[in-house]
């Protein structure tokens, strides 16, 4: 794919860079010229992600739901150009239960995964976007958030925090020309989801259900989302949650 270069001599990090969603986005920051830094928990889901993307990627493998593993990536991003223009908070993944089926262990895990690497994201490298003045910063959030999907409870109380920590940082950071936002998903054709339609997993009927369009996205329309909020053109866009979601929400 190759389109316009609206991201040339642009640096963009992008975290769980080896999932579905992750790759689309770091495909389509590449065509538009992005230099990428990508990162994810899963070490060889990530540097297939790499590979696929040719030379000048670079990927640091690490838990971001720890400070250390941010600071991390971070510090590989600002060695290699030292400069951090976007952010893709897309590390996530959470474990899909009846609220009670929980464990404490599910749960600390659900947060971290979602809600701790956005957070701890934001921090590193926010510092560098206020000296410059100037960032783009996408969360990937979630529309069970919004329609309250089943089993999903503890889920959205994750990517809910993901969801309200970009106002609070969209309205802090406006004037320096730093916006943040984010892009809800529903239900994407993913791997995952492919194989539980395959299987009769009662979740995929359920989910399919409440988006009129009748079907999942597809990984390219959430990436190109992504990358439109990330352009200059979309500068006036802030603190906002954007929905790719075949209308399963509305307004």
């Amino acid at each position: 794919m190759r389109v316009s270069q609206e991201f040339e001599g642009k640096v963009a990090i992008v975290t769980g860079a080896g999932s579905p969603i992750g790759r689309a986005v770091t495909r389509r920051l590449r065509a538009e010229g992005a230099q990428l830094v990508l990162g994810d928990v899963v070490e060889a889901d990530l540097l297939a992600c790499a590979t696929s993307l040719g030379d000048r990627v670079i990927a640091v493998s690490g838990d971001l739901s720890r400070r250390e593993g941010v600071q991390r990536l971070v510090a590989a991003a600002l060695d290699a150009h030292g400069k951090i223009d976007i952010l893709v908070n897309n590390a996530g993944g959470g474990v899909i239960l009846p609220f009670l089926k929980h464990t404490p262990e599910t749960m600390q895990a659900t947060i971290d995964r979602n809600l701790w690497t956005t957070v701890w994201s934001c921090y590193e490298v926010l510092p560098g976007m206020v000296e410059r003045k100037y960032g783009r910063i996408v969360n990937v959030g979630a529309d069970s958030v919004r329609n309250g999907l089943y089993d999903h409870a503890m889920y959205n109380a994750a990517k809910g925090g993901v969801h309200a920590i970009a106002t609070g940082l969209a309205r802090e950071f406006a004037s320096l020309d730093i916006t943040v936002n984010v892009v809800a998903p529903c239900m994407v054709e993913t791997p995952l989801v492919t194989n539980a339609r395959a299987q009769g997993h009662p979740m995929i009927p359920k989910m399919e259900a409440v988006i009129p369009k009748g079907r999942p996205a597809d990984v390219d329309e959430v990436a190109s989302t992504i990358a439109y909020l990330a352009r200059d053109e979309a500068r006036f866009i802030t603190g906002q949650v954007i929905s790719v979601n075949g209308g399963s929400t509305m307004l």
